[in-house]
């Protein structure tokens, strides 16, 4: 029987392929019992397994090393979620976590190269010192690549199960575990069973704080509300507000860059979605992170009540938010919901007019924290060009820039940082 069949905590059922095909040839290897017709070729697809995570997470150095790091580090069961939380851990759970790390010790030790002999081929050769021609990564950022790679180096040279077993919880104390660890943002689905399910997003735009030009005040705001939710202090759930391409959506992308490595991440919520918030709420309540529950240009129709939902989520509903949940919103609407003037003249059918008007206005005063974004005068907007111009190089002086800026402008859209930045784009797009 397969040892890693007998792991009690870590089981990977999307993953038993490559793995349990992998530990059988090492074992037959050990016996001296491998066929070499039928070992080349599960090598042979067990290593094309690899080579493609390789090349979807941007691994290097021993692929064999960093595929078992990626099943521990993702593994989300009673001991490593508890060890996310507090670090290392007390009572009968670290025999069960030093019995699966003992298997998963020997997988590391095991020198591929015999199967080469065995078999041979020069396949583990070539993958125990991989070289990747990508140097970016599609579902990882850079860091956590290196984290992971960094971390498999280290297992393998564990001088015994107790040091591997500590540089595992201290991992998943300080990154975190599976995807909510190991990703920033991410959005809501439904599995093949219909239940809720939290899917990572893996390609965020690297927006920061200090690229948005102007909009100080606004800014300041929203830092100060972040960083008290970040550091475990009281903090508001929040409305940006004002008009379309003033930088709303992208203040939000760059406090997630900003304050990533501190805990924070953003899970983005659509308002067809708003009836599955109690069970994101639920997956996410107990983890060691704090959670932006993000919706992008809210509004709202007079005939569309999912409003209802989002209103019972935040303040209202008998369970209480947890304190690692806040939510963020923006919308060009300072009241999110469409206001018609027979609402406040108590027209047509309404018997109780005020009534009408405080249902709608009950959504927004939910938001503790409301922040103005305007568009900015031309003299801001000429700035914000400006800006943008010296920061990308643009080698063009500046009464042309700003002519050509003006002209832009009134026939695209009008005066927003949105507007500056496309033109922007623009100039880089012509220039030779």
């Amino acid at each position: 029987m397969l040892k890693t069949k007998e792991c009690i905590l870590y089981r990977f059922p999307e993953q038993e392929d490559v793995l349990y095909r992998m530990e059988e040839l090492m074992q037959l290897c050990q016996n001296e019992n491998l066929d070499e017709e039928v070992g080349r070729s599960v090598l042979f697809a067990c290593v094309h397994e690899l080579v493609e995570m390789a090349g979807s997470y941007g691994f290097a150095g021993n692929l064999w090393h960093n595929y078992l790091t990626f099943l521990l580090v993702n593994n989300e069961n009673a001991f490593s979620t508890a060890c996310e939380i507090v670090g290392p851990v007390q009572g009968s759970i670290n025999e069960f976590a030093r019995h699966d790390f003992t298997i998963f010790r020997e997988l590391y030790e095991f020198d591929l190269n015999r199967l080469d002999s065995a078999l041979g081929t020069k396949a583990c050769e070539i993958i125990g010192s991989y070289q990747n021609i990508n140097e970016g990564s599609k579902l990882f950022n850079k860091r956590i690549r290196d984290r992971i790679c960094s971390l498999s180096e280290r297992l393998h040279n564990a001088v015994d199960v107790q040091e591997f077993m500590d540089d595992m919880v201290y991992f998943y104390k300080e990154f975190g575990v599976g995807k909510l660890g190991l990703h920033k943002a991410f959005r809501v689905g439904h599995d093949e069973q219909d239940h809720v399910e939290i899917t990572p997003i893996t390609n965020i735009a690297h927006v920061h704080l200090d690229d948005l030009v102007g909009y100080e005040i606004a800014k300041k705001k929203l830092i100060e509300n972040t960083e008290a939710f970040v550091e475990g202090r009281k903090a508001n759930n929040c409305l940006l507000f004002g008009d379309a391409g003033t930088g709303k959506s992208s203040s939000i992308k760059a406090i997630l860059n900003q304050y990533y490595d501190q805990g924070l991440r953003i899970i983005e919520v659509y308002k067809h979605q708003f009836q599955d918030l109690n069970d994101v709420i639920t997956q996410i309540k107990n983890r060691n992170y704090k959670f932006i529950i993000y919706m992008d240009d809210l509004s709202f129709e007079e005939f569309e009540i999912e409003y209802k939902y989002l209103k019972a989520v935040i303040e209202g509903g008998l369970e209480k938010k947890p304190n690692n949940i806040l939510i963020y919103a923006t919308s060009n609407r300072r009241h999110l919901i469409k206001e018609e003037f027979a609402d406040k003249e108590g027209r047509r059918d309404q018997l109780h007019a005020s009534d009408t008007v405080q249902e709608k206005l009950s959504l927004v005063a939910r938001f503790g924290v409301t922040i103005f974004f305007s568009s900015p005068s031309k003299k801001e907007f000429q700035n914000i060009v400006k800006v943008l111009a010296e920061k990308n190089q643009l080698n063009m002086s500046q009464e042309d820039l700003l002519l050509e800026a003006n002209k832009w402008e009134l026939a695209h859209g009008g005066l927003s940082g949105r507007t500056a930045q496309q033109f922007i784009d623009h100039l880089l797009g012509v220039a030779k």
